[in-house]
């Protein structure tokens, strides 16, 4: 009578486990009326339970217990708590794995003890500790790993489905592992070794894809953080010029002071040396755009002193619906890749950079072109850098990044011997979320 009782607790115990596992695993958080749906499913699983027990035996009801509770219960996570139907089905299948770390602790604690009723209180305290650790360790990365996509959990699955049916198969249906059949010995180590194996390799291929993500990342915010710092830059620029103007009369005093002594070399040096200074702070005016006439001033300035000609063709408002940060890695991406390969051309006739940017209803069209020698290698839809050295090629990227965001196109292409960039962006659409 006493091994029924305990029997009967272990068992009611056992379900509960099994049920706050799954659910913990399906990453459900029951709330308000839903708290009630836990107790009244396992009350029904527990009367169905007994009632096999009763009427049919123990043998028939341990045959029978994946279609009284395992099916259940992933019918009650997918039908009520709208879990995926895999990710119910590992969630339990990986809580019933779960609950063979006690099943043989407390095989231990009584071999050891030499008491069978050790068993079932090492099983107990040793059920505690298991669902303590889960819940607080294990349960959130599970969730996140079977989330992650479907092969994801498949794999993740994989091996606590093959243990299921090896269990089912070998101790339940059959007595194969008892017996002690070498194939049923056998097939725990193989599965562990095969999976293992395998779990290292899509590690590492995981591993080798997230390193060179967060690489492509941080090179990518590094830019944005290079064009705040270049804009902020331009902008000094721009002050110090309101500074000169100010300062004029100054320089006109000392001007003054040259020619009352009448010294015109004086003079000619100090005007050549402020027109010098001034030319090298004024940002040149080619739109209402104060943003995009600092940038394309820095740049003029740039071209120049490699001796590229830069034909601009800007025309935009003053307010465009488009942060500065990401208008300026922009056109800075762009021009610096397109001044970067005209400087390699020797022919000064080709040593010429086209940069056109206007509004076309609601879109902000942005094209490049320029002359470029060599071959120009194509990695899917985006130009392959030929230069090996770290963050080359992230110039593209950032740019497309950008573009796709904001939901626009992009094309590269090149043209009897010419490179064309061309850039199209809704305007007034908010950026997507990454």
């Amino acid at each position: 009578m006493i091994d029924i009782i305990i029997m009967l607790i272990r068992s009611g115990i056992v379900l509960v486990f099994g049920i706050a596992v799954s659910i913990l695993f399906a990453g459900v958080h029951p709330a308000g009326a839903k708290k009630l749906a836990l107790p009244i499913f396992y009350s029904c699983i527990l009367l169905i339970q007994l009632l096999c027990w009763r009427f049919l035996g123990l043998e028939i009801t341990m045959k029978l217990y994946p279609f009284i509770t395992h099916m259940p219960l992933i019918t009650l996570l997918v039908l009520y708590y709208k879990r995926p139907w895999l990710i119910s089905i590992s969630s339990v299948l990986t809580a019933y794995l779960c609950c063979q770390i006690p099943r043989w602790i407390g095989l231990v604690v009584a071999a050891l003890l030499g008491n069978p009723y050790a068993d079932h209180i090492g099983y107990f305290v040793a059920m505690c500790l298991v669902y303590y650790f889960i819940n607080k360790y294990v349960a959130d990365s599970v969730r996140q790993l079977m989330e992650r996509s479907k092969g994801s959990c498949l794999l993740f699955g994989a091996v606590p489905l093959l243990y299921y049916l090896f269990d089912y198969t070998t101790t339940i249906y059959t007595n194969l592992l008892y017996s002690g059949s070498p194939e049923a010995v056998q097939f725990t180590p193989f599965i562990i070794s095969t999976f293992y194996l395998i779990f290292v390799l899509l590690y590492y291929n995981e591993t080798q894809k997230q390193t060179k993500a967060q690489r492509e990342r941080d090179i990518l915010a590094s830019q944005f953080q290079h064009a705040k710092v270049e804009l902020d830059a331009m902008r000094k620029m721009q002050n110090n010029t309101m500074v000169y103007r100010h300062d004029m009369r100054h320089h006109l005093s000392l001007i003054a002071g040259f020619a009352a002594e009448g010294d015109l070399k004086k003079i000619k040096d100090y005007l050549d040396s402020t027109e010098t200074t001034i030319d090298a702070l004024t940002p040149i005016r080619y739109c209402e755009n104060e943003t995009v006439n600092l940038i394309l001033s820095s740049f003029e300035h740039k071209a120049r002193k490699r001796q590229v000609t830069l034909q601009t063709d800007v025309r935009l408002p003053e307010k465009l619906d488009l942060k500065d940060t990401e208008l300026c890695a922009l056109l800075s991406n762009a021009l610096e890749n397109a001044i970067s390969a005209v400087d390699l051309i020797e022919d000064e006739k080709l040593r010429k950079v086209y940069i056109q940017a206007n509004i076309s209803g609601d879109k902000l069209v942005i094209s490049t072109e320029n002359a470029y020698v060599g071959n120009i290698d194509m990695e899917g839809d985006l130009p392959k850098s030929n230069k090996k050295e770290a963050g080359h090629g992230f110039g593209i990227k950032s740019m497309v990044n950008i573009v796709e965001d904001h939901g626009g196109l992009f094309s590269f292409e090149t043209e009897g011997g010419v490179f064309i960039m061309r850039l199209l962006l809704p305007l007034g659409k908010a950026p997507k979320k990454p």
